[in-house]
């Protein structure tokens, strides 16, 4: 078959027969290239990455030795399917001790997905016809949506505005939407605001599926990395169970990133819907994987060290960008801080977000996330590359020596 007769078979989802003779270069794409120029032009000057967005350190040692031990064991070797219980029990002690969420059936309501985006990737095939509607929150984490899309549904974008503390208006979908609206999409602690969602919030999400026959999904990567206080659980709110299903995920609050384990829980029905659908998707995690990631969920005091880390990384960005003109405020959770762009730094100009991301790799070497969906803003992450109190200092100061002299305007 030659390249040319493949040329006419890709589906219409990725481009049909124009794939890949003009595929567009994403931003995250654009940044790595601007990266790569940067340095190549200055290879004797530190990058300062704070556009990273995972744990920059390992998974803990604890963590890594229970994994060495279950993957010795011969009964641990085979496929995992849709798991065992040792996940399971230990997501609902979590779901219960952490995030006060009780009653959680570990056979009934509880799966292991391999990392969240996988499930994210399941659930529209559970949900999903042609000319359904996703609610989806923008800027946002896409693959509900895309996955969606590729089923031939569709996505309506809720903005993400300062103004209402960076959670979407519900109120504002229009009723046409609502009438083909299948599924709302959340994810608090946020990425890329690093917002926190309330229980008033919440309540109103559980009102708003019920009056709208919607399904609830809540991504909940970022829920165990809170800087005071206990994680917020969607599934904690009355009814929630009732209309929605939560993700968890090892990644950020286990530093185990490329260990790709987590969990869906909440209403059974969505769940076994899940289960099924994961049945024709994958052969489930290692054990050994899923077995060590239970133990991480039976010690969140992991997850809380990592969160003090954060939050000392968080205290000193927050006091130097605002001593540049920024108008940073600290959040309440996760590893991401989300301002607004400068317009102007001398005598350069920024028309958008993306433009001052690259004026700042390319000239100063530092590194972050441009996003125009709702306004232009950067998101800087703390996961930055550091090694111990003095060094992450070390990197906060010389971010603030590099602007000194940047002139920047809002």
């Amino acid at each position: 078959m030659s390249d040319s007769h493949l040329q006419s078979l890709f589906a219409e989802r990725i481009g049909g027969d124009g794939y890949g003779k003009d595929t567009p270069i994403y931003k995250f794409e654009r940044i790595k290239r601007a990266k790569r120029a940067a340095q190549a032009a200055n290879p004797n000057v530190e990058l300062l990455d704070l556009g990273v967005g995972e744990p920059d350190e390992m998974a803990f040692p604890d963590v890594v030795t229970r994994l060495a031990e279950e993957a010795r064991k011969p009964e641990n070797r085979g496929y995992a399917d849709n798991g065992d219980d040792v996940l399971k029990q230990a997501a609902a002690r979590y779901l219960d001790r952490v995030c006060g969420v009780k009653g959680i059936c570990p056979e009934k309501e509880v799966l292991h997905s391999i990392g969240s985006k996988a499930a994210l990737s399941i659930l529209p095939v559970c949900l999903i016809n042609p000319g359904d509607v996703v609610l989806m929150t923008t800027p946002g984490y896409p693959v509900f949506g895309t996955h969606a899309r590729y089923l031939g549904g569709d996505v309506h974008n809720m903005p993400l505005r300062p103004e209402n503390g960076f959670l979407p208006d519900l109120e504002a979908v229009p009723v046409d939407v609502l009438r083909h609206a299948k599924a709302l999409v959340l994810n608090y602690p946020n990425n890329p605001t690093g917002a926190s969602a309330t229980p008033e919030f919440f309540r109103r999400v559980v009102e708003f599926a019920l009056k709208h026959r919607l399904a609830v999904v809540s991504d909940a990567a970022y829920a165990a990395l809170v800087y005071e206080g206990k994680p917020l659980s969607f599934l904690a709110v009355p009814g929630a169970k009732e209309v929605g299903v939560e993700l968890h995920s090892t990644s950020k609050s286990f530093n185990m990133t490329g260990w790709r384990c987590g969990f869906v829980a909440g209403n059974p029905l969505l769940v076994r819907a899940y289960g099924d659908v994961k049945d024709h998707t994958d052969s489930g995690q290692f054990l050994a994987i899923q077995h060590a990631a239970a133990y991480g969920f039976d010690h969140p005091e992991i997850t809380i060290a990592i969160a003090e880390k954060y939050s000392r990384r968080m205290d000193l960005l927050v006091a130097c960008l605002n001593r540049l003109g920024f108008r940073a405020k600290k959040p309440a959770g996760s590893f991401f801080l989300y301002v607004r762009a400068p317009r102007r730094a001398g005598d350069a100009s920024f028309a958008t977000a993306e433009d001052a991301a690259q004026w700042l790799i390319s000239r100063k070497l530092i590194s972050t996330v441009p996003w125009d969906d709702a306004g232009a803003f950067l998101r800087f992450s703390v996961t930055f590359a550091a090694r111990g109190p003095d060094d992450e200092r070390r990197v906060i100061a010389e971010i603030e020596h590099r602007l000194a002299d940047a002139k920047l305007e809002f």
